[in-house]
């Protein structure tokens, strides 16, 4: 297994970031296997979703239906609502698996891989890219 760490700028607001284009330079090359993208966060998760039709504004809109950014959590250092940031990798979790075949990822026309984080507390994230090649 290959595997590799990768440091985005979230900012500090609710945010969909598309690591698509990353993951495909990284598998190009790698033949058959699996990508594996996981965030080694607590607040984070991996989603594969469309985006740029707005899907990625109704995913934050509902995470923040269901998550309100409030005083409720009992969870509760840093900015108000902070506690939402643990509950949403149950929702949306820390990981996602993709099939790469001939070194190209096997998604969906519409599908992206995308980094959720609601942490407005923690602006810069790792992202871990592993590859096991088929055998």
């Amino acid at each position: 297994m290959d595997s590799e760490t990768r440091s985005i700028h979230t900012g500090g607001r609710d945010v969909v970031v598309d690591l698509t284009r990353e993951a495909e330079q990284w598998c190009a090359g790698r033949g058959d296997g699996l990508l594996h993208v996981f965030v080694p966060h607590a607040t984070a998760g991996i989603a594969i979703l469309e985006i740029g039709a707005g899907s990625d504004d109704d995913l934050i809109a509902a995470l923040g239906d269901l998550l309100p950014a409030d005083d409720r959590w009992q969870h509760q250092h840093g900015t108000p609502g902070h506690g939402r940031s643990h509950v949403m990798p149950a929702l949306v979790p820390p990981y996602a698996t993709v099939p790469v075949l001939d070194g190209q990822l096997a998604l969906g026309t519409w599908q992206s891989i995308c980094l959720v984080d609601l942490n407005v507390d923690n602006p810069d994230r790792k992202v871990r890219f592993s590859f096991l090649t088929s055998a």
